[in-house]
């Protein structure tokens, strides 16, 4: 229904978004290297490395052949697989657009452990939802999913560009395209809980990241936007600034006008888990 393209808020506390840079380079960078391994390859990856809730549950065993990685550590590493190019472009755009200010919020480290958390609660409640799936979930949905949570609990009145069905780029507040989005998300956990996309990563992400970021936040940052945070860089500029007295309408008394001023102026086969398959399930928007 929407896309992201633009939100006007200034970082606050860090000069740069390391982790969430780091993020998708990382992202990128493992689509780019399964797109060119060989198909047989991107199989063994996609098995090897997602989450697959019949294995972690203990229903399903995974061929010897396609383990990778410990079986715990696929709630973590599915995150970063995805099944294209626009898969992980929308995935990519939401993290670009909000995550930079949640890691504002938070910091590096924590920020660093927020996105992983999300992402292992969403396999985990993908994994409840479908716990005899044998087909791997793979996509960082989960993960930014938390991640758009926290955004609109830190600024739902900050103006976001967005563009709306496609067409129609508006600015708008974030909690209007946000709260729609999240809504969108538990209303088609419930009508469509067999689609190829996993509504119930999603839902893990949004549950999690609305609550690590209750604890997870530096001191001091508000919610909801309930306060003005100067940014670090205006305090420190502050002593920089002309101060000369004025009078009581704004107009500066003769004399003390600065020079050049004048005065007063985010598929699903049902195929064994031995029996690897080019399409996978479970893909997140």
């Amino acid at each position: 229904m929407f896309i992201p393209l633009h939100d006007r808020n200034a970082l606050k506390h860090i000069r740069r978004q390391y982790v969430t840079l780091g993020l998708i380079l990382a992202n990128v960078v493992t689509h780019a290297l399964a797109t060119l391994a060989p198909e047989a390859l991107y199989e063994i990856g996609v098995y090897g490395m997602g989450f697959i809730p019949a294995v972690a549950f203990d229903i399903a065993e995974l061929d010897p052949r396609l383990v990778l990685v410990p079986e715990s550590a696929t709630y973590i590493t599915y995150s970063f697989l995805h099944g294209s190019w626009l898969h992980l472009g929308s995935n990519m755009l939401f993290l670009w657009v909000f995550g930079d200010n949640v890691e504002d919020a938070m910091g590096h480290l924590k920020f660093l452990f927020f996105y992983l958390a999300c992402a292992a609660a969403g396999a985990l409640v993908h994994g409840l939802v479908m716990p005899a799936s044998e087909a791997p979930l793979i996509g960082a949905s989960g993960a930014v999913s938390g991640v758009v949570a926290a955004y609109l609990m830190l600024h739902p009145k900050v103006r976001v560009w967005v563009l709306v069905f496609m067409r129609f780029p508006l600015p708008l507040p974030a909690f209007i395209p946000l709260l729609f989005w999240v809504g969108q998300q538990f209303v088609m956990l419930v009508i469509d809980a067999g689609s190829n996309v996993s509504w119930g990563a999603h839902v893990g992400g949004i549950l999690t990241g609305a609550l690590l970021v209750l604890f997870l936040r530096r001191p001091g940052v508000p919610l909801f936007d309930r306060a003005i945070v100067t940014p670090r860089a205006v305090e420190h500029e502050a002593a920089t600034v002309d101060v000369a007295p004025v009078g009581p309408w704004g107009q500066r008394p003769a004399g003390n006008a600065p020079d050049g001023e004048a005065a007063g102026g985010a598929l699903r086969p049902e195929t064994p888990a031995t029996q690897p398959v080019r399409k996978v399930t479970h893909w997140g928007r």
